[in-house]
């Protein structure tokens, strides 16, 4: 039986640059906190969930629950207001030839993004016919690093994880891919370091042959190298 070819994008800073809204939104509610907070603090956030962007955030400050959620809220209601901005002239340049070559080669597709918000953010963008399955952070309990969210967009597209690859912007993103055991496309400045299988600064260098020199590379199908502290198997 052939093998689902599979491809798993990140959302934020890979399709498009959502990624600054988090920042200016997480800014916004640190400056009322009093908390610091800037570019390279944001850095810590990138690739986990909203609930663990708080709590690295918040660092020895202790909240109550209720201020915990009310914080989440807010931050969540600033980051959708600028969402509602949002076109299909978002999408990063190159994505939309991408989307459109990898759909006729017969890739399957999906998005797995730690946002709770990539719904709205896929429909603002008018990419949804693209992706046969799109898993945001409701879906999973454990968001990145753990590989939950490719694990699960892996078997709702039917692929084994040993053959899919993922897409991703953050170092978080990379980890995860790697304990899932998926080969990983890097994107970007922030994750040049990561142990990806392929490192690209913008997704307009990736197409279609790329993606089929990686797929035929003799070790795809077989468990790439990775750290003994990875989450466990598919």
């Amino acid at each position: 039986m052939a093998r689902t070819r599979a491809i798993i994008f990140d959302l934020d800073g890979v399709l498009t640059d959502t990624a600054e809204f988090h920042y200016q939104a997480w800014k916004r509610l640190a400056d009322e906190r009093g908390l610091p907070f800037d570019r390279h603090h944001n850095q810590a956030l990138r690739g986990v969930s909203r609930e663990e962007s708080l709590r690295r955030l918040l660092g020895p400050l202790k909240v109550s629950p209720a201020k915990f959620a009310a914080m989440l809220h807010r931050k969540n209601d600033y980051y959708l207001a600028m969402i509602a901005t949002l076109t299909p002239a978002d999408l990063a340049p190159g994505a939309a030839d991408l989307l459109r070559d990898l759909n006729r080669a017969n890739w399957k597709l999906a998005i797995a993004s730690a946002s709770r918000n990539a719904q709205q953010v896929v429909d603002r963008l008018a990419i949804r016919r693209h992706f046969a399955a799109i898993i945001d952070g409701a879906a999973v309990t454990r968001s990145k690093p753990a590989p939950d969210l490719f694990l699960e967009a892996a078997r709702r597209l039917d692929a084994h994880p040993q053959t899919a690859i993922v897409i991703e912007d953050a170092p978080s993103g990379i980890e995860a891919a790697r304990a899932a055991q998926m080969r990983a496309i890097a994107v970007g400045p922030d994750a040049a370091e990561s142990p990806a299988d392929l490192h690209i600064t913008s997704i307009a260098e990736l197409n279609v042959e790329l993606a089929e020199s990686l797929a035929a590379d003799p070790a795809y199908g077989a468990a790439p190298t990775v750290s003994s502290n990875c989450f466990g198997p598919f």
